[in-house]
């Protein structure tokens, strides 16, 4: 479990990014980050993995203080940094260097996952294209095991086909002990893969909730014409209308569609709040 408690982190005291973060991500959930670029998701994922020190309040990860970065933290914490580097050795090579330095880590697990994305195995690293680089990244953080796993922008650098294998493999390693965070601004690599969703815009956090509570309160779909339909939060125009996100009174089922509610809740941050108040 991850929970962060009034966190506020900035550079310096002049350009706070954000500001008293108060929530609990549990575990046996995918969760999804979407903010702006300059928003802070970078930033708050390295304070979860202690590389980053909050100005006030804490994180607390599994019992940990991630800015002590126990022995114990760091072999049940797997962070994927935005920009990665490996080292010019082979992958068997790779997994001799680090493997040991995770109790759980699963070499037969991490073999499946290579051959289901079509890695080259005998290839060096620094040989390899960046997005089969960041396929075996992805593959060794899964073959972890790792209790907690965070995820900035893993799908930079990946084709669709590629896109689809990430998401069919990271739903497959979901596990009831573990917490995965994916943050990203690519956010149609979400669908089908995520169960909650966060979303940070002016140092707060306008959205914590699951897919299922966002179906409830708005609705998704497709209107010939929004006029001036006071419900109407956020509309863009399609072949047969406008695709909209309303407010949802009447409980109507529909399919959330993540990049029209991250619109919404950037254009309409103070009814989006409203909306999703406890």
């Amino acid at each position: 479990m991850i929970r962060l408690n009034q966190l506020t982190f900035g550079y310096d005291r002049r350009h706070i990014l954000f500001e008293d973060l108060t929530m609990n991500l549990l575990s046996g959930h995918i969760y999804g980050l979407l903010g702006k670029n300059g928003a802070g998701k970078s930033s708050l994922l390295r304070n979860m993995a202690g590389l980053l020190f909050p100005l006030s309040g804490h994180v607390e990860i599994n019992g940990h203080i991630p800015g002590k970065r126990l022995p114990a933290f760091l072999q049940d914490l797997y962070f994927i940094p935005e920009e990665i580097y490996l080292p010019p050795v082979t992958i068997d090579r790779y997994l001799d260097i680090m493997a040991p330095f995770y109790p759980r880590f699963d070499e037969r697990q991490f073999r499946d996952y290579i051959r289901e994305m079509d890695i080259p195995e005998k290839n060096k690293l620094d040989g390899m294209s960046y997005g089969q680089r960041k396929k075996v990244i992805i593959a060794f953080s899964l073959a972890t095991n790792c209790r907690v796993l965070l995820m900035d922008e893993p799908t930079n650098g990946l084709d669709i086909p590629s896109k689809s294998q990430f998401r069919k493999i990271v739903s497959s390693a979901l596990e009831s002990d573990r917490t995965i965070l994916i943050s990203t601004h690519q956010v149609r690599d979400l669908d089908n893969l995520i169960d909650g969703i966060i979303i940070l815009e002016n140092s707060e956090i306008l959205v914590h909730h699951s897919l299922e509570s966002v179906s409830e309160r708005l609705y998704f779909g497709t209107v010939p014409d929004v006029g001036s339909d006071p419900y109407v939060l956020y509309a863009a125009p399609s072949f047969y209308g406008y695709k909209a996100v309303s407010e949802n009174p009447d409980r109507q089922e529909s399919r959330v569609d993540l990049e029209h509610l991250f619109h919404a809740a950037i254009e309409n941050p103070a009814r989006i709040k409203q909306l999703f108040q406890p």
